[in-house]
């Protein structure tokens, strides 16, 4: 018999679960189905549980419906039909993750969760590594990742890539697949920084402004150790080297350029003594030898400042370039500067700004950990005072094992849209050049939409409008949360919720 030219009568039915309750929509779910017509039956949907819950409606067909004066077929294979759809409950609030971590493990550990944790939503995991990276290697998929973004942050996301194959080589952990899923990344977030490069071989952050001393010194360090991975054009390293060394000045320092974005990394100094220290530091890595003129003469440009930093972070990154440079004398005199400013904490140990936070103190105390690490052999004092500044930098592992970044600022808005909603980005604009004032990006994902800020002023207000869409009822809607936050400092942020001014 063909459906598809009868009329048929339907009952729809859903199935009970104890994880929510299914509440009639005030009409009758069963109706006569024409040929090849369709019918939509609604319940309000209220779940007891967070994560995924599947709903099961059946609708079968019936003798007992009436099609008007038509006669009602039930065929007698298929007279029944059963859909599941899996929903995903989201609990309302903000995801805060809370991890501690300790080079030893010790024996009475302590937990404190934050207050006003939505019920239901809390968990707590324990794991004890034997490698101090353990915990990021458990966690590659999250820390190697493919770049993308603009010249800053494609470099920001390919750096770790790096720093990671080379942990894995040289302690005999880099797999087939995880080299060749990182060197992927690799050729690709290098293809992509070359569309930020000018032709003088310099670089900056979208491409089309004022070439950026910092960021091409950091795209030649980056590039100069993933030429051990990939294949990195030798042109392409060289004519970065030599923009860098066009932008030295008469007293040996080179000169800045471009926009800096990482505003903490300028400290109190003057903005060339801490590229210089960055950018000799980057070509000793890269085997340019102490000697070369460049080298000699950016050193000379950083001595008479050495005893006049009072800044922690270009002390420390000073002290890692004379280091590097096998300047005995110099590196001790700024490690006993280091040690008067150094945050003693029982077996730890760290330097931090005075006005900055956890994510910068990461970085300087980096530093001061390879500057100790580079004299060999290392002494048995030696020893015991990195032991205390890796004490302190693996209690500020995130959950993956990974660390904040501090290499530019980026105003983030992530805008989490209400349940039942989509959201339409045009009045903020589109690319190229027609995006609302300091906008540079909109990226709609899921159930959030993120804009990029461009240097967002401290005192100007700023207004945005977003249009939401309502494409589905939603009974009890709960407010959705706006965060605005530093892209490469998340610590920096606010947060607040809206609600829908529907009816």
């Amino acid at each position: 018999m063909d459906l598809a030219t009868h009329s048929s009568g339907v009952k729809a039915t859903p199935a009970t679960r104890s994880a929510f309750t299914l509440r009639p929509f005030n009409e009758p779910y069963s109706s006569c189905l024409r040929a090849n017509g369709r019918k939509t039956f609604k319940w309000d949907l209220s779940a007891f549980v967070l994560g995924p819950v599947n709903v099961t409606v059946s609708a079968s067909a019936e003798r007992s419906q009436t099609c008007g004066t038509e006669v009602v077929i039930v065929p007698e294979r298929g007279r029944t039909d059963v859909v599941t759809r899996s929903l995903l409950v989201l609990p309302e609030g903000v995801e805060r993750t809370n991890a501690q971590s300790w080079l030893l493990c010790p024996k009475d550990v302590r937990l404190t969760f934050l207050t006003n944790v939505i019920q239901g939503s809390a968990r707590c995991s324990v794991s004890v590594l034997g490698d101090i990276m353990g915990r990021a290697l458990k966690n590659l998929n999250r820390l190697i990742q493919m770049p993308y973004g603009c010249g800053e942050q494609n470099m920001i996301v390919l750096a770790p890539n790096i720093y990671i194959l080379q942990y894995l080589e040289v302690t005999g952990q880099l797999t087939a697949a995880i080299r060749q899923t990182a060197t992927g990344y690799l050729q690709s977030g290098y293809q992509g920084q070359l569309n930020y490069r000018h032709s003088d071989g310099s670089y900056s952050t979208f491409g089309y402004d004022e070439s950026n001393t910092w960021l091409t010194a950091f795209v030649l360090r980056s590039f100069g150790l993933a030429t051990r991975f990939v294949f990195i054009d030798p042109n392409v390293l060289q004519s970065a080297k030599d923009w860098l060394i066009s932008q030295k000045g008469s007293n040996g320092c080179f000169m800045q350029r471009g926009t800096l974005y990482h505003n903490d990394m300028k400290g109190g100094v003057d903005d060339n003594v801490t590229m210089t220290a960055y950018i000799t530091a980057s070509l000793l890595e890269l085997g340019v030898p102490v000697t070369d003129p460049v080298i000699t003469n950016a050193l000379s440009c950083l001595r008479p400042v050495v005893g006049n930093l009072g800044n922690t972070y270009a002390t420390a990154l000073l002290t890692y370039t004379f280091s590097l440079a096998g300047e005995t004398r110099t590196r001790s005199q700024l490690l006993t500067i280091l040690k008067n400013l150094a945050i003693s904490e029982g077996t730890k140990l760290h330097w931090s700004q005075a006005t900055s936070g956890d994510t910068l103190a990461v970085e300087i105390s980096s530093y001061v950990l390879l500057a100790v690490l580079s004299v060999q052999p290392l002494s048995t004092a030696n020893l015991t005072h990195a032991n205390r500044i890796v004490n302190w930098l693996v209690a500020q592992q995130n959950p993956y094992g990974g660390f904040s970044s501090t290499q530019v600022t980026t105003k983030h808005e992530c805008i989490k849209l209400l349940s039942g909603f989509m959201a339409d980005t045009s009045p903020l604009g589109s690319p190229p050049n027609s995006f609302a004032p300091l906008v540079e990006r909109i990226d709609a994902r899921d159930d959030h939409v993120l804009v990029y800020l461009k240097e967002v002023p401290k005192i100007v207000p700023m207004s945005y409008n977003l249009q939401l869409k309502q494409i589905l009822a939603v009974k009890n809607l709960k407010p959705a949360v706006i965060s605005v936050y530093d892209y490469y400092q998340p610590s920096d942020s606010f947060e607040t919720t809206y609600t829908s001014t529907c009816p």
